[in-house]
């Protein structure tokens, strides 16, 4: 089975290298042959160079691009490089230490029956840590709200760890995608159970970034709101029709 890491990074020096080694040394007590792909979004802290540091030790793609446009359209540039790798499963997972490389290998045991597995913090065994009350009101309200909207059975749909079968991303068509904030997560899992794709939920624990700081923009916001009312409206029109 052939691994694709997707790693989005902004400004991330503190973190990077400390992630690709965990998840190379995860790779390597696991047996797992896998590469990372990070996108760059032409960070100002010298990030990129230290991913180009490490090419000669591990196998990394480095994705350069020349502004900060969205995690979304990130990890839809390398979602596309992985299909190109002839990648069979390809993983999303934030750069920044908040999620468990060590639990990669669980995600690979799920994906055999499964198209898509969700690293979820609200099922049974899964939480939070360093995370005051109102950012878990918020969070919660709005896994609520997206799950309302789209009519779909799972608990965490802004999640940002998870697997992918290689044909799921095929079918979905990246090209489609639009999204590119973090409103991606959502569309993803919306595309892809719209597509009959069997969806599997494991427990993770989210841990705050302890360096470095949060991305999250108003437009992030405003994006995700926008995309779960047009999926909404378009149910409620659909139905009137009929």
């Amino acid at each position: 089975m052939n691994i694709s890491m997707v790693l989005p990074t902004y400004n991330e020096r503190e973190n990077i290298e400390v992630v690709l080694t965990q998840i190379f040394e995860v790779f390597k007590q696991h047996e797992i042959q896998g590469k990372v792909i990070v996108v760059d979004d032409n960070s100002g802290d010298g990030t990129a160079e230290i991913v180009r540091g490490l090419t000669a030790a591990y196998p990394i793609a480095l994705i350069r691009r020349e502004r900060k446009a969205g995690i979304g359209s990130a990890y839809v540039a390398g979602f596309k490089h992985a299909l190109d790798s002839d990648a069979d499963v390809i993983f999303e997972m934030d750069a920044d230490l908040s999620h468990n490389p060590w639990d990669i290998p669980r995600f690979i045991k799920n994906i055999a029956d499964y198209d898509v597995v969700v690293g979820s913090r609200y099922v049974e065994g899964g939480g939070i840590e360093h995370w005051g009350l109102h950012r878990r009101v918020v969070s919660r309200t709005a896994n609520m709200f997206s799950r309302k909207c789209l009519s779909l059975k799972i608990n965490d749909l802004t999640s940002g760890f998870r697997a992918y079968r290689g044909e799921v991303l095929e079918v979905i068509d990246l090209n489609e995608i639009e999204s590119d904030g973090y409103a991606f997560q959502v569309e993803m899992l919306h595309r892809a159970s719209k597509k009959g794709f069997k969806i599997k939920e494991i427990p993770i624990v989210f841990k705050e970034r302890r360096e470095g700081k949060s991305k999250l923009s108003n437009w992030d916001v405003f994006d995700f709101f926008g995309f779960n009312f047009n999926v909404l409206k378009n149910r409620l029109f659909k139905k009137h029709l009929v």
